[in-house]
């Protein structure tokens, strides 16, 4: 197997290992954001319970990517996780208080014991999905990178307007996935009360998608180059638009696994609009083209490549099985038990 074909199916890897985290931790990211929106104390057992068992297991397709990330293009991965060092420790302290908040809110009975685990965990939520967003928004914008590769822009000028965008879209899309997927696992009244959120959210994220959108096709058209090369790419974008519209529809119909389903494609199928409008690119300067981190300046060697595949090959099914077995043994709706959070 060619050097050029292991870059690309490594591309790919990636993509799924990172489009897989999206899908699953962003719907108890959601949760998590939605948390303080219902109120009484059970329901927000209900809430918690809802996504109790897999939050954990969710995290761990974030951890394959980036463990793929490093070993396949270990060049991105230094770049990336120096440049965002700041950005990347604001997630790793959200994500490890919204965790702490899930575990510890339970341990008292106290009222304003678990408020305030209430908004750790709700703000833990919120924020690493935004990092998470700000961060893929400055990956696409492109980054100033010196002659050694290494990220030069500061902090504060990754805040800009397109990665807040893109920050706030991601946001949107995680807090409708997560509803969506409330709406799978609760039942009566609190069923009803997130069934009604649902539509407003959709709103929500196509307001922000539409502008994230246009703006992206004006200030940077780079990432349609390849739909406009190769026409029938635009079907992805058909796809994406064809899932959000059948979500308001199953909902209505409320056949809530099949709107989950919807969601699901739209997210695989924006994840795979932002890979085909990267590629071959994994972070662009935006001060010399000729400074661009690509899939084949930053791999690692052919044998590196093959070595890796054939481990990813073997463990890649025990993830899955693992996922599909966790998801089949907590399927159904929440009870609340003794053992409840």
């Amino acid at each position: 197997m060619e050097a050029l074909d292991l870059n690309v199916i490594w591309y790919i890897l990636v993509g799924v290992l990172l489009t897989g985290y999206a899908i699953l931790d962003g719907f108890d990211l959601g949760v998590g954001m939605l948390h303080l929106f219902i109120k009484g104390d059970n329901n927000r057992r209900i809430f918690l319970n809802s996504i109790g068992p897999i939050w954990d297991g969710n995290e761990v397709w974030l951890i394959t990517g980036g463990g793929a990330l490093f070993a396949a293009f270990p060049d991105v991965y230094a770049t990336a996780f120096s440049g965002f060092y700041l950005p990347f420790m604001l997630l790793l302290f959200a994500l490890i208080f919204r965790a702490v908040s899930i575990e510890f809110r339970s341990k008292r009975e106290s009222p304003t014991w678990r408020k305030y685990w209430d908004i750790g965990f709700a703000v833990g939520s919120f924020l690493a999905t935004l990092l998470i967003g700000v961060a893929l928004g400055n990956v696409v914008w492109g980054l100033t990178l010196d002659s050694s590769r290494n990220i030069t822009t500061g902090f504060f000028e990754l805040l800009h307007p397109y990665a807040l965008l893109v920050g706030v879209t991601v946001v949107a899309l995680f807090a409708m996935h997560g509803a969506i997927y409330l709406v799978l696992k609760t039942e009566g009244e609190i069923q009803a009360t997130v069934r009604g959120w649902v539509n407003p959210l959709i709103i929500f994220f196509i307001i922000c998608y539409a502008t994230m959108t246009m703006a992206t096709l004006v200030y940077v058209p780079r990432m349609t180059e390849h739909i406009r090369e190769i026409p029938w790419l635009f079907a992805v974008a058909l796809i994406n638009m064809l899932s959000i519209a059948n979500i308001p529809r199953e909902i209505h119909h409320q056949r809530e696994f099949r709107a989950f389903l919807s969601s699901c494609a739209a997210m695989v199928s924006l994840m795979a609009l932002f890979g085909i409008g990267m590629f071959p690119n994994f972070i662009p300067a935006i001060n010399d083209p000729q400074l661009n981190m690509t899939i084949y300046n930053s791999a690692s060697s052919e044998k590196t490549l093959t070595i890796m595949l054939i481990i990813a090959l073997i463990g890649m099914p025990l993830v899955i099985a693992y996922t599909v077995s966790i998801y089949w043994i907590f399927r159904g709706k929440v009870k609340l038990d003794k053992m409840s959070y």
